[in-house]
């Protein structure tokens, strides 16, 4: 009787302790994602001057099929002729208001010949990127200690860059463009392209600090700051 006893003790203490684990497992989980939508759908009223962290609700009455449909023709491919030889054409909410609260959005990247979709960080969204055409280059930066995680890929492969990773793509073609899919897990991802950001923040970021920080003399670095002033369309 004892045995048994002390069997049902220990058993109970184990359920309570797997239940504190899983409770503590979902809970991270949730503090992992974007909060669950409270209705069906809230698509966006880019119209309203109410602001809120994210957009507020059209009246659902009022919604339409359309709302949730975007003639976005990613099957097109787009014009690469800029310094990088790479363009981006996302479908996040600002073009696409139905997808307000759904915590997904899409993004077509083309690469032209040698084309680079420079490093970048995606500060509210982990990216997952399919190879539509080509062979590409790409990788992501760990924080510290830095560690490179790249990998060749082709037509048909996926890699996953986690949230908020510095990363990049490249078309290792001379001749022939390239393309991808993107599924990112928020509405409105957000970008911060590093080159501009460091080089091209408006103001600028004082040379002196930026001479430290990269162990260059400052005319260096006012030679880098000039590139991204002299040329807005980065």
């Amino acid at each position: 009787m004892k045995l048994l006893h002390c069997n049902g003790l220990l058993s109970s203490s184990m359920l309570l302790l797997l239940a504190a684990i899983f409770a503590l497992a979902s809970w991270e989980q949730a503090m992992a994602f974007d909060p669950s939508p409270l209705q069906d759908f809230c698509v966006a009223d880019m119209n309203s001057p109410v602001r809120v962290n994210g957009f507020p609700c059209k009246d659902p009455m009022s919604v339409t099929p359309d709302d949730f449909f975007n003639a976005a023709r990613l099957d097109q491919p787009r014009n690469t002729m800029n310094r990088f030889g790479s363009i981006v054409t996302n479908i996040n909410v600002t073009q696409f208001p139905g997808l307000n609260t759904l915590g997904i959005s899409l993004a077509r990247i083309d690469y032209g010949p040698l084309g680079v979709n420079t490093p970048h960080i995606h500060p509210r969204a982990t990216e997952l990127l399919t190879v539509l055409e080509g062979t590409l280059y790409l990788g992501f930066v760990t924080s510290n200690p830095n560690r490179l995680f790249s990998k060749v890929v082709k037509k048909g492969d996926v890699f996953v860059f986690p949230k908020a990773m510095i990363h990049f793509q490249m078309n290792l073609d001379h001749h022939k463009p390239a393309a991808a899919l993107s599924s990112l897990s928020s509405q409105n991802p957000g970008v911060i392209t590093i080159a501009s950001a460091v080089f091209g923040s408006q103001p600028p970021i004082s040379d002196d600090v930026l001479a430290k920080a990269f162990q260059v003399e400052k005319n260096l670095i006012d030679w880098l700051q000039s590139q991204f002033w002299e040329n807005t369309n980065y």
